[in-house]
């Protein structure tokens, strides 16, 4: 996958979905991230959170989310 945003910073991401997981992640020297999201029984809302390293071993969490079908 790739991000890109309006202060030209691109990002090349790995992707998995497995048994309703979906999981999205970058190692990349000083800034790793790993995204992992869990969706409803309904298939209607992904429940997630962001992951960011500095060194690849020490994980801290970023941010939670939700994303959700509106119609």
């Amino acid at each position: 996958m790739l991000y890109a945003d309006a202060r030209g910073v691109s990002r090349v991401y790995e992707m998995s979905l497995s048994d309703g997981v979906w999981e999205i992640w970058r190692d990349a020297p000083g800034f790793c991230q790993r995204f992992t999201g869990t969706f409803s029984d309904d298939g209607r809302a992904i429940a997630g959170y962001w992951d960011r390293s500095r060194d690849g071993s020490s994980w801290e969490r970023d941010f939670d989310l939700t994303y959700t079908k509106v119609s």
